[in-house]
């Protein structure tokens, strides 16, 4: 019996629940338990206690599910902790790949770098420097928060006939975000169709595969109302593309997103090293959080 610890802000979450069902269902044990359930020992040697229990008396390998919000002292700390837990149980995803992932500027750069298409974007500390280039911003415009998810704080600006205006509110939201010492993340919106595909990749398969369609507004996440339709033959292209993001990036389990832009080509959006997939479970017949289990116990063992 294969015993996997699940590290989450939420062990009574439904994903949680899902993946400790989906152990016992195939005889083995997950346990959950939070970053504040550890305390880490450190003199001659150095020992992780979860509970008053040793890490690796406690599980044979740790899946990371949503860090959850946190101080930048907390974040630093519990990253700082993932890479030190790597030297007693296998830990999926790979802190590293976790840093990317969470991090939008540094996943575009290494997409970008690695040959994969991406949006057109722009980031910078000064508003100033945005309004320099005025000239090159894309008709529309989506303005992102650097560090988030499930499509909170992201908004659209559609550059049109009444420029003068546009100019003048894209300015003012700006300097504002400057103003709170945020980095201005700005990114072309390639389709105006208002869907895009969300695959699930475990290991090196792509194992289940949505299409997220916007019900209001453009945003299709399924948080805020995206209805999701499933992939029951996930084009090939797609799930090549899906591959290679999760290798360049690190992850070995993971939500791609990716959109066909209104010129016919796919752009990948981001990559979510520690993905929901309760949305896509009522599309599919595939049960995820099986797949996932299945994975981690062949890891553990190997």
């Amino acid at each position: 019996m294969t015993n996997i610890g699940i590290l989450t802000r939420n062990p009574h979450g439904w994903a949680t629940q899902q993946l400790i069902k989906a152990a016992e269902e195939i005889g083995h044990r997950a346990i959950a338990f939070r970053f504040r359930d550890i305390v880490t020992e450190i003199k001659d040697q150095v020992n992780i206690l979860v509970r008053g229990t040793k890490l690796e008396n406690l599980v044979n390998i740790v899946l990371v599910r949503p860090i959850g919000k946190c101080s930048l002292e907390q974040a630093i700390y519990r990253m700082d902790l993932l890479h030190l837990m790597k030297n007693y149980v296998p830990i999926i995803n790979d802190p590293k790949s976790i840093e990317i992932a969470i991090d939008k500027f540094r996943t575009l750069y290494l997409l970008a770098l690695n040959g994969v298409k991406v949006p057109l974007t722009f980031v910078t500390e000064n508003e100033h420097r945005i309004y320099d280039i005025r000239d090159r911003l894309p008709r529309n415009l989506i303005i992102k928060p650097l560090f988030g998810s499930r499509g909170h704080g992201v908004f659209s600006i559609k550059i049109r006939e009444d420029l003068e205006y546009v100019e003048d509110l894209l300015w003012r939201i700006m300097f504002y975000l400057t103003s709170m010492r945020a980095v201005l993340y700005l990114q072309e919106q390639v389709s105006e169709r208002g869907e895009d595909y969300r695959l699930f990749v475990i290991g090196d398969r792509v194992v289940a595969g949505m299409v997220r369609k916007a019900q209001r507004g453009w945003k299709t996440n399924i948080s805020l109302g995206g209805r999701p339709s499933p992939l029951v033959k996930i084009p090939i292209e797609l799930e090549e593309l899906a591959l290679k993001v999760c290798k360049i990036v690190g992850c070995e389990i993971a939500g791609v997103d990716i959109v066909r832009g209104d010129d016919g080509s796919l752009y990948v959006l981001e990559v979510n090293s520690q993905p929901g997939w309760r949305g896509l479970q009522e599309c599919t017949r595939i049960n995820i959080a099986r797949e996932i289990i299945k994975y981690l116990v062949e890891k553990a063992r190997r």
